[in-house]
């Protein structure tokens, strides 16, 4: 059964021309670049972030990700990007809203999954680490 948090982090990125497909909208693969600054975002916020993984003995590979693509991004456009964590006990579950951040429309509604694995081992836990879990707790 899912944990719902209300952990969560935001960022702004303005769209740059390099953003862009030529039919001058955001190209698809670039949202996971935009997830992923969310992410770090609330990964920073746990205390928990790429280098702690590391030192604690854990990697977090991505198993799945879903993105619903709602209306296309422009050039020049800000947007933000919310990540909430949204179950943590046995793998790490984001939520994602990217949305303009002018009027606050939702442009675009993501999930990624992740789970634990052990470096050394090289295997896959079935819960997520006691110091990811204590730090989650910690903040709720």
């Amino acid at each position: 059964m899912p944990n719902k948090s209300r952990l969560s982090a935001s960022v702004d990125v303005a769209i740059q021309f390099y953003h862009l497909d030529p039919m001058e909208i955001v190209w698809h693969g670039n949202y996971p670049r935009f997830l992923e600054k969310a992410r770090c975002a609330l990964l920073d916020k746990i205390g928990y972030n790429y280098e702690e993984m590391r030192a604690s003995g854990y990697a977090w590979p991505i198993v799945d990700m879903r993105i619903k693509y709602v209306k296309s991004v422009s050039f020049k456009q800000i947007i933000t990007i919310t990540a909430e964590l949204v179950e943590y006990e046995n793998r790490m579950v984001i939520d994602y809203k990217i949305s303009d951040r002018e009027n606050g429309e939702i442009l675009t509604k993501a999930q990624t999954k992740m789970v634990a694995l052990d470096i050394i081992k090289n295997e896959m836990q079935f819960e997520s680490p006691r110091i990811f879990v204590d730090k989650v707790e910690a903040l709720l």
